[in-house]
């Protein structure tokens, strides 16, 4: 049953899957505010006799058990960056296209809205399906509700295949880069700045690490079909106590997006080795994601969708999947572009090709 004691809102589950995704946007949930829309889902799959219902905290699992010898996991998370007078939502043309505008909208609540559609409406798959809608994935890692399933209930995440419905434009994103972040530190020697030759200044000593970042060049990096592009740069930079005072520390924060050829090991090896002889302390690492699209179930979901499998550049929870040893990949409405933007908007005809892709697909025509 529902957490919350207040009233939980009624989602309309026999609308199109844009209302539907009108309807989940308009229910703020800003990351830790997830329990008001995690209410409405459990509640409005509960009189879905073919689904088995989980939860654990803010994330909700809806699983079919029809016996069949293959399982698919979607997923997909239903915190949003925080507002900027970007709800309620909206509908306006653009050269001839129709968006749904506001905040979510992108990342990712037409996904969503989506998948809990077919949900509840797909009783006869192809396949056993295990539908997870979970929270915090646009906060620390720590909080994220998928890695938290992962470590309470590692059953939950068990299949054959993944799709998280992040957005792609309707198209099939592979994989994804990984993600490390570094603070790189130089050291000086405090001294009055009218007497600057007595003391060291350590934001001086940061101008190799800065030009390094600026001379070098990204790889791409091809990894079983698909190109990724990698990324090095400086994020931050401070240092300084005083404006009189020369500086015995400074600090650059460094971001590097790395083919998912690489671990996270070999990634921390490589900065290391870029910026030898420097304080290096690594703040954030998270593992990339390979394709996957070697997989049987990965083969046959993209011949269904057509189209071209492009990766991924950013980090998304199909990492998550793949340490498990799921192959997954990204699928759902949106310009990844707009997401977080405050114009964020979704076409609509991307919320209906994706249904129908997902459709079609998980009932082998017949849905």
């Amino acid at each position: 049953m529902p957490t919350s004691d207040t009233t939980v809102p009624i989602l309309d589950l026999a609308a199109t899957a844009t209302e539907l995704t009108r309807q989940i946007c308009d229910i703020e949930s800003v990351s830790g505010n997830e329990t008001t829309l995690a209410d409405a889902i459990e509640s409005s799959l509960a009189a879905s006799a073919h689904l088995e219902l989980v939860r654990d905290g803010d994330t909700i699992v809806a699983k079919t058990n029809l016996g069949r010898d293959r399982r698919v996991v979607i997923a997909g998370h239903t915190d949003t960056v925080p507002l900027n007078h970007n709800l309620p939502t909206r509908f306006e043309t653009r050269e001839g296209t129709e968006y749904l505008w506001g905040r979510g909208t992108v990342d990712m609540k037409a996904g969503v809205a989506v998948q809990l559609k077919l949900a509840a409406e797909l009783t006869d798959t192809t396949v056993d399906l295990t539908w997870i809608w979970y929270d915090h994935e646009e906060v620390s890692a720590a909080l994220n509700g998928l890695g938290r399933l992962a470590r309470n209930r590692p059953d939950l995440l068990a299949g054959d295949f993944a799709i998280l419905g992040e957005p792609s434009n309707s198209r099939i994103e592979g994989g994804c880069n990984g993600n490390l972040r570094v603070e790189v530190r130089t050291f000086g020697k405090r001294s009055h700045s009218a007497r600057s030759w007595i003391g060291h200044n350590a934001i001086h000593d940061a101008a190799p690490i800065l030009a390094t970042l600026a001379a070098y060049q990204p790889r791409e990096v091809e990894v079983d079909g698909l190109v990724y592009r990698e990324g090095l740069n400086a994020v931050g930079i401070s240092g300084g106590v005083a404006g009189n005072v020369i500086p015995d520390e400074a600090m650059v924060h460094i971001n590097y997006r790395f083919a998912p050829s690489r671990s996270g090991e070999e990634a921390i090896a490589h900065l290391r080795e870029l910026f030898e002889g420097y304080d290096l302390t690594v703040v954030d690492l998270a593992e990339g994601a390979r394709p996957g699209l070697d997989a049987p179930l990965a083969q046959e979901f993209a011949a269904a969708v057509g189209g071209t499998p492009t990766p991924k550049y950013g980090w998304t929870d199909v990492a998550r999947f793949s340490a498990l040893g799921v192959p997954a990949v990204n699928f759902g409405p949106g310009d990844p572009m707009l997401a977080h933007a405050d114009d964020e908007r979704v076409a609509v005809e991307q919320i209906e090709s994706c249904e129908l892709a997902l459709r079609t697909w998980l009932t082998g025509g017949n849905g």
